[in-house]
């Protein structure tokens, strides 16, 4: 595992229990960073050996990204004013560029990403493939050589720099961007959902599971802050019964890992650390899908947990599968096999379950494969 990435429901004490990762993953001698939008929860976490803690703070780095781009924007739209860096109003979606370039950036053996609530965790997983879509819609990789082509000559001054070359200088620097996304490999990312153990919080990690498998992710653990309650009386006993039907409801999404519920923060980085005993499971995430061979044809399966009939959405679009769960969708780009056929349908296996699949059946195009490959296709059918 290269990255661990915590979300849940906001309030539930994502940035604590992350800290709490990541100074345990250093202490195991691992190179860590922390990365969050949220200050350290305790002092001392700097001075900790082998951690390093960065603050995503994105209104300033969206500054420092205006400030640096200012000169080559007025350079081709003279004759327009460029505001100045503190007047800037950050885009929608900032927040989750920002951690995304930093993640993207970050060298250690283990990235603790502090993701926020489940919506914002969302919008960073989904990010790549959002960027890798609309990179190959506006530039194709024709029209992207072409633009190589062309940049070269404006910096050698063959050409004179234009307003479209300050679009073309951003394809370089997206495509690094996405060469370096560590999220693109589920098989390296581990996942640990933060939850109270409420009643409404199974719901909430049931979607979550949801929207993180379509991204290929799937949680190792749930971690829950449990009060102690040792009293007999009425209202401690059935407080104690809620709170472990709560549980045993959040079991159903992933094992369950108790924390102590503390009176108040944690002091120290020691009391910090001390908050997870034991190791948590590295279960990382679901392997790539591949097409199958079924029935003279081919099956591809994708993993949606807990996902619900009537819920999920598929559309072909050119190359690539688009999926609609849960309010989340993502285009999956399928291999060359796959491009060449036509799509026969889905069905959703095992719905409501954290076994849960989509099963899209594909059959050989006869536009696209060669008279000959198909009629053997058919003979082997």
């Amino acid at each position: 595992m290269r990255t661990l990435l915590l979300t849940g429901p906001g309030g539930a004490g994502i940035s604590t229990l992350a800290a709490c990762a990541a100074v345990r993953a250093a202490r195991s001698g691992r190179r860590t960073v922390l990365l969050s939008r949220q200050p350290p929860p305790v002092d001392g976490l700097d001075a900790e050996p082998g951690l390093t803690v960065t603050t995503v703070d994105p209104q300033n780095a969206f500054e420092g990204l205006w400030a640096g781009a200012v000169d080559a924007v007025g350079a081709v739209l003279p004759q327009l004013t460029q505001p100045p860096a503190t007047s800037v109003v950050p885009l929608p979606g900032t927040a989750e560029f920002v951690m995304f370039a930093e993640l993207a950036r970050a060298e250690a053996d283990l990235v603790v990403v502090d993701a926020g609530p489940v919506e914002s965790a969302a919008a960073l997983v989904g990010l790549s493939a959002t960027l890798r879509w609309w990179l190959d819609q506006l530039m194709p990789p024709g029209m992207r050589a072409l633009g190589a082509v062309r940049t070269a000559a404006v910096a050698s001054g063959a050409v004179r720099r234009g307003p479209l070359d300050a679009a073309l200088s951003a394809v370089p620097a997206v495509e690094a961007l996405l060469a370096r996304d560590r999220l693109a490999d589920p098989a390296g990312t581990g996942v640990l959902l933060v939850a109270p153990p409420r009643t409404s919080s199974a719901s909430a990690l049931r979607t979550a599971a949801t929207v993180l498998g379509l991204h290929g992710l799937r949680a190792a653990a749930v971690l829950s802050r449990v009060l102690p309650l040792p009293g007999d009386d009425d209202w401690t006993t059935c407080r104690a019964a809620e709170q472990e039907g709560a549980l045993v409801a959040l079991a159903e999404v992933a094992s369950v890992h108790r924390v102590p519920e503390l009176p108040v923060t944690p002091g120290d980085v020691d009391e910090l650390a001390g908050l997870l005993d034991g190791a948590l499971p590295e279960v990382t995430g679901f392997p790539a899908p591949g097409p199958e061979r079924h029935d003279g044809a081919w099956l591809l399966s994708l993993p949606l947990p807990f996902a619900e009939r009537g819920d999920v959405q598929l559309t072909r679009w050119v190359d690539d599968l688009v999926l609609t769960v849960a309010g989340a969708r993502r285009s999956v780009r399928l291999d060359p096999l796959l491009r060449r056929c036509e799509v026969t349908g889905g069905r959703l296996v095992d719905p409501g379950t954290a076994a849960a699949r989509l099963d899209v059946g594909f059959r050989p195009d006869p536009q696209l494969w060669p008279a000959g490959l198909l009629s053997q296709e058919r003979r082997n059918s």
